[in-house]
């Protein structure tokens, strides 16, 4: 009878073991079968070999100054605002000038004076001319005389370029238009003090082109030149632009080891404005640049307090979060130093919370 009831216990516990093994079972299961996170994914791509991502600039007008002075004085006229289209040599702004107005009345006067005296002298020394071909004037007085007029002729000739300072300062207290197109900025207000050297106003001709500025690293200077096909990227107009390379420096002393560049868009009917900025890419006639770039979206970036990183696609579909070592950013496009290699596929996007080992389902 006692051994009936141990052998009783020993089937219920394992029955009951049995039986808390299938819960457990269904536990694991449940997880298993958890809905995944719909995701879209992206391959990493090298890009093509030919291809330069040359870096970002804003666009500007082609033609377009940015005006100042070199005296100081007060500003009496600003006829001109923001955005109002001019032709050449209209007046943009005046500024106090009675200095100069002053001194231009003492030129013109010492110019008349000048004028007179060089007139009286030539008389005299014709006169002695005839007189000494006749024997009736020495040679020391027509040479007297000669002085005389030589003396007259060159204070005339210096009242004139006197003339011709003053009124070539006077181009710097009414500043005009040094091109038919439409002002851009002003930077100064009626009544202000304007001091040399300071910008006064900007103007440019939006109907002679666009151009862009951008800086260039020294690995891929080799690669470009003037003539250089461009893909000009125009964040703000969601659009690409056409262009070449029209200007690139031979150096890179004074700009922190980059190359200046400029390129010049081509004609289109997109609302360009100035200040917008753009990416740049060149498309070079030597292969084996660009090789080892990766770029991937700025969406797609996972930052965790100083670390950045990137959802992979791992096996089973699983999401793997892994770090990432930036470089320059172009555009919407971040360089990738290391981190991801060719053949690897990251998550661009989530529809839900992306966590280490989440499953995923690619759409």
């Amino acid at each position: 009878m006692k051994n009936t009831t141990i052998y009783k216990s020993i089937i219920l516990t394992v029955s009951l073991g049995l039986t808390l093994m299938g819960c457990g079972s269904d536990e694991k299961q449940a997880v298993d079968t958890s809905v995944a996170v719909p995701v879209t994914v992206a391959d990493v791509d090298m890009g093509d070999s030919s291809t330069i991502l040359a870096g970002s600039g804003q666009i500007k007008a082609v033609n377009s100054a940015t005006l100042s002075t070199r005296m100081m004085g007060h500003v009496e006229s600003l006829p001109v605002k923001i955005g109002q289209k001019v032709n050449k040599g209209d007046l943009l702004i005046s500024i106090n000038n009675g200095d100069l107005r002053a001194k231009k009345a003492q030129v013109e006067a010492s110019i008349t004076e000048a004028t007179v005296a060089f007139n009286n002298a030539k008389k005299d020394y014709e006169r002695f001319q005839n007189l000494f071909k006749e024997s009736s004037a020495s040679q020391k007085e027509l040479d007297d005389m000669t002085a005389r007029y030589e003396m007259a002729k060159a204070r005339l000739e210096a009242a004139n370029q006197m003339k011709n300072e003053v009124n070539s300062q006077f181009a710097y207290a009414d500043i005009r238009a040094p091109f038919s197109g439409v002002v851009t900025n002003t930077y100064i207000d009626e009544g202000d003090m304007a001091n040399p050297g300071v910008p006064l106003v900007s103007v440019e001709s939006p109907g002679t082109g666009f151009e862009v500025e951008a800086k260039v690293a020294e690995n891929n200077i080799s690669a470009i030149k003037v003539g250089t096909i461009a893909q000009v990227l125009v964040k703000a107009l969601d659009t690409t632009l056409a262009g070449k390379v029209s200007e690139l420096s031979a150096s890179a002393q004074n700009t922190g080891g980059q190359y200046v560049m400029k390129v010049s868009l081509d004609e289109t009917d997109a609302n360009i404005l100035s200040g917008m900025y753009a990416t740049i890419r060149l498309e070079t006639e030597q292969k084996g640049y660009g090789n080892d770039m990766v770029v991937v979206p700025s969406k797609a970036l996972v930052h965790k307090g100083q670390l950045t990183g990137v959802y992979t696609l791992g096996q089973d579909n699983v999401a793997l979060l892994r770090w990432l070592r930036l470089g320059e950013n172009y555009g919407d496009e971040v360089e990738v130093l290391s981190g991801l290699s060719k053949g690897d596929q990251y998550i661009v996007s989530a529809e839900g919370k992306l966590y280490n080992g989440v499953k995923v389902s690619i759409q």
